[in-house]
This record gives structure tokens, C-alpha cells and sequence, in this order.
């Protein structure tokens, strides 16, 4: 082959792209995880603040811990607690901080917010879960009102796990 041809050969192959470098990639991810906490986080916290503030503000906390007293109870809960378990349905952080918030206000023990904690790790964020993946990958529909089913499930056993484990700790 000539010379020729082998230039035009090596001219006409793509360059080699270079491979990002760690820090990069790093950086890179950091901006995508801002821009997810920005976008999607942050309103769903403010959403569950806010949720918990009306409720507070209208009075329907106060209803809503009497309707819920029945079931909150079987957890050793007091019927507002409910409100921790509502704010963590919008986003996981926004129930804790409901939780701790109770907690500093006296309407729940250390313990029973500690109890709160798993409850909203597990079922937290799932409005955002659901729109961001079962409906973005367009599940069948028959199986929606399922998987809402199981995250509220996993909350209630971890609910009596941790009222197991505190009581054998002596707190509660």
C-alpha cells in the first residue's frame, strides 16, 4: 500500500475520544444530583411542609389524629403521627423533619419518633416514585394500586419492628 493511502487511511478513522477523567465523572454527578435535589426534592419536601402546616393551621390535624387514633394506636402511636407518615408520602425528609418536629413539640416521645424514622424511609417519596417510574414506564395499570399497597405494608410491619426492638430497649 502506499503511503499515500495509508495517510488517507489513518486521516479518514475517527480520533480516539478521550476518556473523561475521575474528577470529571465526579464532578459530573455532583451536578446531576443538584439538579435532581433542586427539581425534584426540594418541592416535594416544601410540598409535605406545607401539607403539614394547613393541617395544623386549619385544625384538621386535630380530626384527622381523632379518625386516626384507632390504627395509629395498634403502633403505640398517638393519632397524629399520622401527619409524619402523610408528609413522608411527598418526600422521606420532609416526614422526618415532621417527625422531630412532633417530637420537640411533645406530641411524640423520643422513642415514638424514633419509631416514625424506618416508616418514612420506607414508604417516603413514593408519590414522586410512582410518577418518576411506574408511570414513566408505563406499568399496567392493574398492578398500580399493588405497589402503593406494598410501600404502605413495609411501613406498617417496620412500624411494629421498631416498637419490638425500643420496647425490649426500655424505650418507649
Amino acid at each position: 500500500m502506499s503511503n499515500q493511502a495509508t495517510n488517507t487511511a489513518a486521516a479518514a478513522a475517527p480520533a480516539k475520544a478521550k476518556k473523561p477523567s475521575i474528577v470529571d465523572t465526579f464532578l459530573k454527578g455532583c451536578a446531576k444530583g443538584f439538579k435532581v435535589g433542586i427539581e425534584n426534592i426540594t418541592p416535594a419536601m416544601i410540598l409535605g411542609y406545607v401539607l403539614v402546616y394547613i393541617l395544623k393551621e386549619t385544625g384538621l390535624m386535630d380530626i384527622l389524629g381523632t379518625v386516626m387514633s384507632p390504627v395509629m394506636g395498634l403502633f403505640g402511636l398517638p393519632g397524629e403521627a399520622f401527619a409524619v407518615l402523610i408528609s413522608a408520602f411527598f418526600a422521606k425528609a420532609s416526614g422526618c423533619a415532621t417527625a422531630a418536629s412532633m417530637y420537640e413539640a411533645g406530641a411524640l416521645t423520643l422513642g415514638q419518633a424514633s419509631m416514625m424514622l424506618p416508616a418514612c424511609i420506607l414508604m417516603g417519596t413514593l408519590i414522586g416514585h410512582y410518577a418518576r417510574i411506574v408511570l414513566v414506564t408505563d406499568t399496567n395499570k392493574k398492578w398500580h394500586p399493588l405497589l402503593i399497597a406494598v410501600c404502605l405494608l413495609d411501613a406498617a410491619i417496620s412500624l411494629v419492628i421498631m416498637r419490638i426492638i425500643l420496647a425490649a430497649m426500655g424505650i418507649q
